[in-house]
């Protein structure tokens, strides 16, 4: 069986201000083209739809026109809520969708009900494993423990058990929204850190013939049969060096893998540049950047007159302007966000305990209240947004 394995569409989102709408509505006219152009016989996305839990109208309207399109193309698609979705929300409806061949996949309760589709060479069974926030499904699912690693354990026993169910052959296809050790995160992705853990081990997927992951905006192989399919679209400037496409995974009868990269449009490509505001202006080699969305980083001792009015003058397309000017490393002067950069917030709290103490940290039993206390901000936001 051919599948197609893509993620991360975030409709309704912007970059630096700029509207994607656009870019994203010729994503999908390509997606549609592949389908057709390389036979795809199933579609699977891997969650975060939509960038945020209330989406805007035009963002929607983008989205039905895409699933009439697919249903059109007589290809089924299977399709789980990402961490950014609501999940009530993308699954209205879904079991009238369904009859036109789009499964919505939102509801941990249905992990181990399986989307059945046929080929010659017998059954595949997608399993949708819809984003699983830890303390929200622990009950639910029976996880020992409310963490990513557990309730993902928990949901996949469940797969496993079906699948043991069924006729040897069947091939397995699972999607899940989740950060996999082994993959390389980019500034684009919202934090899902629980317990100071955000990732799982690859291994608790193991059983199943293909795993089509979401999450992550780059497109990587975490093993051979674990994938992500990245987003179709950058998103953050340090997605800069993406090559943005998507999987075409084939399944052949005993559940060998082969997997191509299929590309996806991009809009402008993206250039970070870095130095002093004069070099930036004159340096001939950055002539292939001119067309370019930039993200410009000036090093300039002394913040320059008008810096982004003249970038734009050689770079017209530049959306972010970041100052970092050349200074010791330990310069007591240095900007708050460079001394934060590539701290998460357990860090940035303990430091300032540190600081507020005269350089004594806090201690392993109020490390543990810090974390709990950033755990239940972040449960709290993802009840508010289940519930909107």
């Amino acid at each position: 069986m051919r599948i197609l394995h893509t993620s991360d569409w975030h409709l309704g989102r912007s970059f630096h201000r700029v509207p994607m709408l656009d870019a994203q509505a010729a994503f999908l006219d390509h997606l549609v083209e592949t389908v057709r152009e390389h036979e795809v016989e199933a579609v699977v996305v891997a969650g975060d739809v939509y960038d945020r839990a209330v989406p805007p109208l035009s963002a929607v309207q983008l989205f039905d026109d895409a699933l009439h399109r697919l249903a059109d193309a007589d290809v089924p698609t299977v399709m789980i809520s990402g961490n950014h979705d609501s999940p009530r929300r993308l699954g209205v409806g879904a079991g009238l969708i369904a009859r036109a061949g789009i499964h919505l996949r939102t509801d941990p309760a249905d992990c181990a009900t399986p989307v059945v589709l046929s080929d010659a060479q017998g059954d595949v069974v997608f399993y949708g494993l819809p984003y699983l926030e830890p303390a929200l499904v622990r009950d639910s699912l029976g996880a020992s423990k409310a963490g990513h690693e557990a309730v993902l354990t928990a949901a996949m026993d469940r797969v496993r058990s079906d699948l043991a169910s069924r006729p040897d052959g069947t091939r397995s296809v699972v999607l899940a929204h989740a950060f996999v050790a082994g993959g390389e995160p980019s500034d684009s992705e919202r934090d899902i850190t629980v317990g100071g853990v955000a990732a799982v081990p690859a291994g608790v997927f193991d059983g199943v013939d293909y795993v089509a992951l979401g999450h992550l905006h780059g497109c990587q192989r975490v093993t051979e049969r674990v994938r992500y399919s990245g987003s179709p679209l950058a998103y953050s400037f340090s997605e800069h060096a993406h090559r943005k496409t998507m999987w075409l995974i084939d399944i052949a009868a005993g559940g060998e893998l082969r997997a191509e990269r299929v590309d996806c449009p991009s809009p402008r490509p993206l250039a970070r540049l870095r130095g002093r505001l004069g070099t930036l202006l004159a340096d001939p080699a950055l002539e292939r950047h001119e067309e370019s969305w930039v993200e410009a980083t000036l090093t300039d001792p002394a913040r320059p007159d008008e810096p982004m009015a003249r970038l734009l003058e050689r770079f017209p397309h530049t959306l972010s302007l970041v100052f970092e000017p050349e200074r010791a490393p330990l310069d007591p002067l240095a900007s708050y966000a460079q001394r934060l950069k590539g701290r998460d917030d357990q860090q940035v709290a303990e430091d300032f305990v540190a600081h507020v103490r005269g350089g004594s940290g806090p201690s392993a039993q109020e490390r543990t209240v810090l974390r709990a206390a950033f755990d239940d901000v972040r449960v709290d936001d993802a009840i508010e947004e289940v519930s909107r």
